[in-house]
C-alpha cells in the first residue's frame, strides 16, 4: 500500500484524524503518540509526502565572526532564493544565534515545524549543535559543513583540494618559502585549508615552517591589527603566504605595506572565495574563487529530491572552486631567493 496517512493509521492504531495532526504538529496529541506517529512515517517513506510549503534558510551564528553581512553570504543566500522561486518556493531567512536567550525554543520550533524544509548555513555550527537538528520534522541540507558523524546530507566548498591548488601554484612561480595566513577561528572550512596547505608542502618536499604561521582575525581589520602586531617583532617572513580567505589576506597585505614591504615585490600573497572588490585591491588580489552562488543553488535542488522523493540516502556535494590570477604574486622562476 502506499506510504498515506490511512496506511500509518493502521500500523499505528491511531485514527487518521489523529495522525494528521501530529504529521502537522498540532496541538492535542500527546508527546508519545505523536512520536511514534512521525517514528512510523519515517520507517514507511511518508517524508517525501509532506506537504512543505516553504523553505527557511537558518543563518546559524556561533559568533558571528565568520558569517556576516559580506559579498560571500549575500551571494550565497542569493542563489537560495533564486533557486527556490524556480521550484515555486518563498524562501524565510531565520538568524539563529547560539548564545541568544531563546536560543533553544528556536531550535525546537524549526526541528518541529513539518511544513518548512531547512537549509542551514552551518559554516559555525559545530557537530554537536548539529546533532539537534536530525530530529528535524522536514528535510534539511546542511550548507557549507560536512559531519563525519551525522546522517545529513551537505553542499560545501572543496576546501583542500583549492588550498593545494593555490600552494601548488607558488611553488610554480617558485616560492619553496610559503607561509599561512590562518584564520584565529575555529571553523572546519579553515581546517580543511590548512590540510591542504600542508600536504601540498609536503608532497613537494618543502618544509611547513610553524615560524611561518600567522594567527589572524579573519576579517580584514582585525588581520590587519594581527598582522602589524606581529611585524613590530620582526619576525622571519617567508617569500608568499596562502591566507585562509580573502579578508585575512587583504587585511594582511595592508599591513605589510604600512610597514614598508612591497607585495608583491617582498611577499606574495594569495586569498581564497574571491569576493568583489578582489580585483580592484592594491594589488588586485590572486585568489580561489568560490562559487558561492551555485552552492546555494544546488542545495535547494538537493532539498528538493528530499521533499518529493524521501531520504533514503545522504550525498555529499562539494562544488569546485577555480583559481584567479591577478597581481598579488611574484614569480621566482630565475631569481634568487634564500635556501
Amino acid at each position: 500500500m502506499k506510504a498515506n496517512i490511512k496506511k500509518i493509521s493502521e500500523l499505528t492504531g491511531f485514527s487518521p484524524a489523529t495522525v494528521s495532526n501530529a504529521l502537522n504538529n498540532k496541538r492535542g496529541v500527546n508527546k508519545e503518540t505523536a512520536e511514534k506517529i512521525r517514528q512510523t512515517a519515517r520507517e514507511i517513506g511518508y517524508l517525501a509526502e509532506w506537504h512543505v510549503s516553504s523553505i527557511k534558510l537558518v543563518m546559524y551564528r556561533a559568533s558571528g565572526a565568520i558569517v556576516n553581512d559580506s559579498p560571500f553570504f549575500s551571494s550565497l543566500v542569493a542563489g537560495v532564493e533564486a533557486e527556490a522561486r524556480n521550484f515555486g518556493f518563498d524562501t524565510l531567512v531565520c538568524n539563529l544565534y547560539q548564545h541568544a536567550a531563546d536560543y533553544d525554543s528556536q531550535v525546537e520550533e524549526l526541528v518541529n515545524d513539518p511544513s518548512s524544509a531547512l537549509l542551514i548555513l552551518a559554516t559555525e555550527l559545530d557537530s554537536q549543535e548539529a546533532s539537534r537538528f536530525q530530529e528535524a520534522l522536514a528535510p534539511v541540507v546542511m550548507l557549507d559543513n560536512w559531519y563525519e558523524d551525522l546522517n545529513f546530507n551537505a553542499v560545501l566548498i572543496d576546501n583542500t583540494d583549492a588550498a593545494s591548488a593555490a600552494v601548488r601554484y607558488l611553488i610554480e612561480k617558485g616560492h619553496r618559502k610559503i607561509g599561512h595566513l590562518k584564520g584565529s577561528y575555529g571553523i572546519k572550512n579553515f581546517y580543511y585549508r590548512e590540510e591542504g596547505y600542508i600536504r601540498t608542502l609536503r608532497e613537494s618536499g618543502l618544509e611547513c615552517d610553524p615560524e611561518h604561521t600567522f594567527l589572524l582575525t579573519p576579517s580584514m581589520e582585525g588581520a590587519c591589527a594581527d598582522m602589524e602586531a606581529l611585524l613590530q617583532r620582526e619576525p622571519d617572513l617567508p617569500t608568499a603566504f596562502f591566507a585562509d580567505n580573502d579578508m585575512i589576506a587583504l587585511g594582511a597585505i595592508r599591513a605589510l605595506k604600512q610597514n614598508g614591504y612591497n607585495v608583491p615585490g617582498d611577499v606574495s600573497v594569495v586569498g581564497f572565495d574571491d569576493l568583489p572588490f578582489c580585483a580592484i585591491s592594491s594589488p588586485p588580489l590572486t585568489t580561489i574563487k568560490v562559487y558561492n552562488r551555485e552552492m546555494g543553488s544546488a542545495a535547494v535542488r538537493r532539498l528538493m529530491e528530499l521533499v518529493k522523493y524521501g531520504d533514503s540516502y545522504c550525498t555529499k556535494v562539494q562544488v569546485r572552486s577555480s583559481f584567479v590570477e591577478r597581481d598579488s604574486v611574484r614569480d621566482l622562476n630565475g631569481a634568487s631567493q634564500e635556501a
